[in-house]
């Protein structure tokens, strides 16, 4: 099989190609797992806080990768019949330990073992993966492979994103960054909060026209002032600008959720510049999120079929990962990114 593998941190300013391609056969399941044929995974800016360093795998070398969508061709012992030939997805969430306190109140997202796809264990960068069955999905029949892969991350954390954020339909959803997942939060917000008007806070003139294309009630950079202030905002960069500059743009008692694994390092600075009385004041909320749970992924994925949420997509041959990652790094894509076989 071809895999694309990460053996180092890498400076992608200094090192456009961090992942080698490697030629190797396919390793047999173990007991309670599966091999996935792989159809399709998703490039995502977690990927690129690999690679840079910011959250770095554990091990070397690692296949990235954890929007993945294939058919189970092998099974391991202890795997439910039926399974075999399914078509099924894996997300970010690997595996956790199912008993923790976290774990048994249902946030093992939490979980300290908790185990991330492409990052702990290797991931979808590949012709084909293992994956404990456990943390499988099955694939909606009326979604396409490629369409399915930014789903299960992007979309996925964003159907996360949207219930921590406590909005009442009707209510003013902000989001600041407009990429793989916020885009997804756009149409899905459309559905299950009809009445409620969407803001967008981009950067660049082009995913701010891709905003517009999408249906955003307004558009502009984070320095401008929209029409109205937010109740809840969602924050998908990897900066802290936005983050303080959507402080302000809040309602009083209005709620940030911030939508990142980690933010890069290069302004932090900025938060010396938070003022308590114009940020934080009138009961003003900040929440994070942390991973994704399996719960979450089934329910949007049910969503998704359901509502017909189809993400934008482009799609790079597998052996170009090196190339899509750049785009995503160099701000030149609008959507998601999908590696396919090839």
């Amino acid at each position: 099989m071809t895999m694309m593998l990460l053996n180092r941190i890498v400076d992608l300013r200094r090192d456009p190609e961090p992942l080698e391609r490697v030629e190797m056969s396919c390793r047999e399941p173990g007991p309670g797992d599966v091999r996935l044929r792989v159809h399709a995974c998703g490039v995502c800016h977690t990927e690129l806080d690999e690679i840079e360093g910011r959250t770095p795998p554990p091990r070397y070398p690692v296949v990235p990768g954890h929007q993945v969508v294939g058919v189970v061709e092998a099974c391991g012992e202890e795997v439910p019949e039926g399974v075999m030939g399914s078509r099924r997805g894996v997300a970010w969430i690997y595996s956790a330990c199912g008993a923790c306190d976290y774990c048994l109140s249902g946030h093992e997202n939490l979980c300290p073992d908790f185990m991330a796809t492409g990052r702990d264990a290797d991931g979808g960068y590949a012709d084909c993966m293992i994956v404990p069955v456990a943390f499988s999905y099955p694939i909606p029949d009326n979604i396409t492979d490629v369409e399915a892969a930014p789903l299960l991350c992007g979309g996925a954390i964003g159907y996360r994103s949207l219930k921590l954020a406590n909005l009442d339909n009707g209510g003013v959803l902000g989001l600041t960054g407009f990429g793989a997942s916020a885009h997804q939060v756009l149409k899905l917000t459309r559905h299950l909060y009809p009445d409620s008007p969407v803001f967008v806070f981009a950067r660049s003139e082009a995913d701010q026209e891709f905003a517009r294309s999408l249906g955003a009630d307004w558009v502009g950079d984070n320095v401008h002032v929209p029409p109205i202030h937010c109740d809840s905002i969602i924050d998908t960069t990897p900066a802290w600008k936005p983050v303080i500059a959507a402080l302000e743009q809040l309602r009083p008692g209005g709620r940030l959720v911030i939508n990142a694994i980690r933010k890069e390092a290069g302004d932090s600075e900025r938060l010396s510049g938070i003022s308590y009385e114009r940020h934080l004041w009138m009961e003003k909320e900040i929440k994070s999120v942390a991973n994704i749970t399996r719960r979450d992924v089934e329910e949007f994925l049910g969503i998704a079929s359901r509502i017909g949420l189809i993400p934008e997509v482009s799609i790079y041959p597998l052996i170009e990962a090196n190339r899509a990652l750049l785009d995503l790094k160099n701000g030149r894509l609008h959507g998601a990114a999908v590696l396919v076989p090839g």
